[in-house]
């Protein structure tokens, strides 16, 4: 794991800095197999002054067929779950979201036991206005393929994709293609997925649809995210 920052930063210093790491990210096809899979999801405590994370690993045991020409799903084993807290560092400010979110998340990851090949992340990867979601920080962080899978659009616009699971429409600023628009599960709304580091928007959506063989949300963040869940409850 890379330490490539402080966390004690101004407004400005965190936006100036985005923009500065936003440079980094690597889109490169992913080369190797994939043998484990990291969840990575992030709450707070209802009075916003501690932060959870949890990391969830998973071990990828097979995989089966898709349907409809979708790629193929894969089959998981649960490894270990690891979890982390600590008091909120950085206000809630848009577009600054991973310099509240990223330092438990990688206290999460330091505690894992397993080396993950990919982690998958709750949370936007470029698809962010400096093109450094938390996702894309995090990839930095860990020198991993790391693909952000988000419930909801930040920003940019797209065309809605076809009502099976499998379809998809990319998700433009302007002229630049930043992610994509996912439908998980057929006639259920779709995930927004964007590259966090070191994978290619192709990798994202094939290994996002591969996580999601039962439900919208791919099973790594799924379990993260009802292992985070049980920890702010």
């Amino acid at each position: 794991m890379r330490n490539l920052h402080e966390w004690n930063l101004s407004y400005a210093e965190a936006r100036r800095l985005q923009r500065e790491l936003a440079a980094r990210v690597e889109f490169v096809p992913l080369k190797r197999k994939l043998r484990l899979v990291a969840g990575l999801d992030c709450a707070f405590s209802k009075d916003g002054k501690r932060t959870f994370a949890a990391a969830v690993l998973l071990k990828v045991v097979g995989s089966r067929g898709g349907v409809s020409g979708t790629p193929e799903s894969f089959e998981f084993e649960h490894v270990e779950t690891v979890v982390a807290e600590e008091k909120t560092r950085f206000p809630y400010i848009p577009g600054l979201l991973s310099f509240r979110e990223a330092p438990v998340c990688l206290e999460a990851v330091e505690r894992l036991t397993g080396q993950p090949d990919l982690f998958m992340i709750d949370g936007q990867g470029v698809a962010h206005p400096r093109r450094l979601g938390l996702a894309a920080h995090l990839g930095l962080f860990l020198d991993k393929p790391t693909v952000g899978c988000a419930k909801s659009r930040l920003i940019g616009t797209y065309e809605e994709p076809g009502p099976e699971k499998g379809a998809y429409g990319l998700l433009h600023d302007g002229p630049e293609v930043i992610g994509a628009v996912v439908r998980t599960r057929s006639r259920v709304k779709p995930v927004f997925v964007s590259v966090g580091n070191k994978c290619t928007l192709e990798d994202a959506i094939r290994i996002t649809l591969a996580c999601a063989a039962r439900y919208r949300i791919p099973e790594p963040t799924r379990l993260a995210h009802q292992a985070v869940s049980r920890l702010k409850s």
